[in-house]
């Protein structure tokens, strides 16, 4: 006999049917008990559009409750998208992470938790680790393509991009850079993360599912650019999915590659920092990419932040204080 304990279910319940033709607006409800409510519950919104069998879609934000591309075009789709012009599912989950986005930080005022490090989750863990576990097993299986926005937040700003990652199967590689290029955002990226260990996007890949993300910008706040990139993307994406009638708008996109960890740079020192490059604009190998300006005492020469590779500048550190061990700048390849 196996001594291995049943995977207990999840204690969040869907207020919405998946299996159910039309437009529901709902929840993922999640009890929580806390000092101001002793049977309180987390209510995660959630949007199902469905319109017979086909392909299924689940659009994600609010991974990180500080970036407000996705939500904004979450929430506009989720209110405007008619099921007649669907052809299967669109799961649609504006804000993940819920009570971050809430509060407007990257992580849970709740449990501090991360939930794009939290996977595959707990049915008995954290809030985060519930919400995470809630996806990894009941919506992630029933999605054939997943589209989860992402931006800077309030301590990076990048480029706009879309991207998908370098994967050992390449026809879904090949898949996903198709999709990437079919969002259309003003630049394509093949990423590379410094720690995907507990992402959902690894998650979902190791499932074998599609999956593409983006970066849209940052500093905590949107643009009106960026919106407009986020709102034509999530279209586009359904469209060549097959999920939703209509041609791809496509518009030009020039391609990067993080090819290696030389793309990042990192403090060695508190202090305030000054870009010296600005984003976009080519960098050189050596380079300075930042200086790190000693705000304890006068008379101290900036460290110099280099660049470890040519490229041009796809992300940089967006407060202007700078703590050790913080992302100063990202460095990106331009692929003809």
């Amino acid at each position: 006999m196996s001594t291995v304990p049943h995977l207990r279910p999840s204690p969040i319940t869907p207020t919405a049917d998946f299996e159910r033709d039309g437009v529901q607006h709902g929840f993922l409800r999640l009890p929580y008990s806390r000092d101001d409510s002793a049977w309180g519950s987390v209510m995660i919104p959630i949007c199902v559009i469905r319109n017979g069998n086909g392909p299924s879609a689940l659009l994600t934000g609010g991974n990180h409750g500080d970036e407000y591309e996705g939500p904004l075009a979450l929430y506009d789709l989720a209110r405007t998208l008619d099921p007649k012009h669907v052809s299967g599912t669109v799961i649609i989950v504006p804000a993940m992470n819920y009570p971050a986005f809430r509060a407007g930080t990257r992580t849970s005022p709740i449990d501090k938790g991360n939930l794009n490090r939290s996977f595959p989750g707990r049915p008995g863990g954290t809030v985060t680790e519930k919400i995470a576990d809630y996806f990894q097993r009941e919506l992630l299986p029933r999605t054939d393509i997943a589209l989860d926005f992402h931006s800077g937040g309030k301590t990076l700003d990048f480029v706009p991009f879309c991207a998908a990652h370098i994967r050992p199967d390449k026809v879904l590689e090949a898949k996903g850079f198709a999709a990437v290029e079919a969002f259309s955002a003003p630049w394509s990226m093949k990423m590379l993360e410094i720690d995907a260990f507990g992402m959902f996007d690894t998650a979902a890949e190791e499932m074998g599912k599609l999956f593409i993300t983006t970066e849209l910008g940052g500093g905590g706040t949107s643009r009106a650019e960026t919106v407009r990139i986020a709102r034509r993307g999530v279209l586009n994406v359904l469209r060549h999915a097959g999920i939703v009638a209509g041609a791809v708008e496509m518009q030009p996109t020039r391609w990067l590659d993080m090819p290696s960890g030389d793309c990042f740079s990192f403090a060695e020192d508190d202090g305030m920092i000054e870009t010296m490059i600005d984003l976009g604009e080519p960098v050189e190998e050596g380079k300075v990419l930042a200086r790190i300006h000693s705000i304890g005492r006068t008379g101290a020469a900036p460290q110099e932040i280099r660049a470890r590779m040519s490229g041009l500048l796809a992300a940089r550190h967006f407060p202007g204080l700078v703590k050790a061990g913080d992302c100063t700048a990202v460095v990106a390849v331009l692929v003809d």
